[in-house]
């Protein structure tokens, strides 16, 4: 019989934090740990549309400094201690048209929510992490990070380059104390906005959703697999990574794009 490592348990007595966990990959993320046994706290601005009872959700704007703090402060105090961290919040909402369009507001509100959220998150949880010897961070970044598109990502591309070398920094410094630190990065995903991005175009070009899906895989250079990933994937890859058969790794990057880098 094939094992299901959905729900073998092997995260019981895990406490996990997973932000941007109401929708999307964070939310798939969110389910899969839970599956496997770990209680599990999400964190986003806005309440999920369809609350899912077996996770504890926190209300936070992780772009400021005072949001990340409360997360801190709250995940403590109930739970007293933090084993796995997602930071999966992350996002681009910046105007396309290259360089000249974007404003230093553009710059800083991708800056906080794609860097500088997970450094604050990180430095609040990461001594109790020291002081018990053993924890996981996960960062989740991107393709961008390595392939930049430059009409309308260039801060979350940069943002997401920055994440990937602080990561590796970070898992130099916390590795030999007990802790890992690892970076996936996907490439497109099919969230629920990636789907209405498809219905948008397809409407807009008179198209049906599987031409607009190609233009999109068209613009990326290709996808060789011949699809976006599901969310569900990405959270596959997540929960092997924080789980004990994973103890080993740590301070790399791995990436989840079903081909798209056409580099080694």
């Amino acid at each position: 019989m094939e094992q299901d490592f959905n729900f073998n348990n092997e995260l019981s007595g895990k406490i996990a934090l997973v932000t941007g966990g109401t929708k999307g990959a964070g939310k798939a993320i969110a389910e899969r740990l839970s599956k496997a046994g770990a209680t599990v706290i999400i964190t986003a601005r806005n309440a999920p549309e369809a609350p899912n009872e077996t996770l504890d959700f926190i209300s936070a704007d992780l772009s400021q400094s005072s949001g990340t703090q409360k997360i801190v402060n709250e995940v403590l105090a109930k739970y007293g201690r933090l084993d796995i961290l997602v930071n999966s919040l992350g996002g681009s909402e910046t105007p396309g048209g290259g360089f000249a369009v974007l404003s230093d507001d553009d710059w800083e509100q991708t800056l906080q929510s794609n860097l500088l959220a997970p450094v604050r998150l990180d430095r609040g949880f990461l001594p109790q992490m020291i002081t018990r010897g053993n924890g996981v961070i996960i960062h989740i970044a991107s393709i961008q990070g390595k392939l930049p598109l430059y009409d309308s990502t260039l801060p979350y591309a940069a943002a997401k380059a920055g994440l990937i070398n602080y990561s590796k920094s970070l898992s130099n410094e916390v590795s030999p104390k007990g802790v890992r630190v690892l970076t996936v990065s996907p490439g497109w995903i099919m969230t629920s906005s990636s789907v209405r991005m498809m219905e948008r175009i397809a409407e807009s070009s008179n198209s049906s959703i599987e031409q607009a899906t190609q233009s999109v895989m068209d613009a990326l250079g290709g996808i060789p697999f011949g699809r976006p990933a599901q969310p569900e994937e990405v959270a596959e890859l997540v929960g092997f990574l924080v789980s004990p058969r994973a103890k080993y790794l740590t301070g790399t990057e791995f990436v989840i794009d079903g081909g798209t880098i056409p580099t080694i």
